[in-house]
């Protein structure tokens, strides 16, 4: 029962998500074709609702929903790790025609070749955890 308010919050952000058409492949191929602003108005209010929720994070010394301090690990700074990371993300999110959230949010709305799109992040997820060790720093 105490993860209930997650599940509910959960619902509401892919219906949010579903009616804001972020995850419409059409959206999206607008986006990368620089056709429409609306998928960066998405994206830029949802950057800014981030800062801002670290910031009181950070401030307020919030704690999870196990008491536990929740603490920011430091920002490490390599630029190859981020570029590969960017960039196979960026090819993922074109080929499939959506990033991770919206995924889940297509396979509720009844698209179920996205359950070939969830195995595969899982399977990528799982390669990473196994190789992540042997990766330079």
């Amino acid at each position: 029962m105490r993860y209930t308010l997650f599940i509910l919050l959960g619902i509401v952000f892919g219906i949010v998500m579903y009616k804001a058409e972020a995850a419409s492949w059409f959206r999206i191929y607008e986006m990368f074709s620089f056709q429409s602003f609306h998928m960066y108005g998405f994206i830029g209010t949802a950057l800014v609702i981030g800062i801002v929720g670290l910031q009181i994070i950070k401030r307020r010394q919030v704690r999870d929903i196990d008491g536990r301090a929740i603490t920011l690990p430091p920002k490490q700074k390599s630029l190859s790790r981020y570029l590969i990371g960017g960039i196979a993300f960026g090819m993922g999110w074109a080929l499939v025609g959506a990033c991770p959230g919206p995924i889940f949010v297509l396979l509720g709305s009844g698209l179920y070749a996205m359950l070939i799109v969830i195995a595969f992040a899982i399977l990528g997820t799982y390669v990473y955890g196994i190789i992540r060790s042997k990766l330079p720093h």
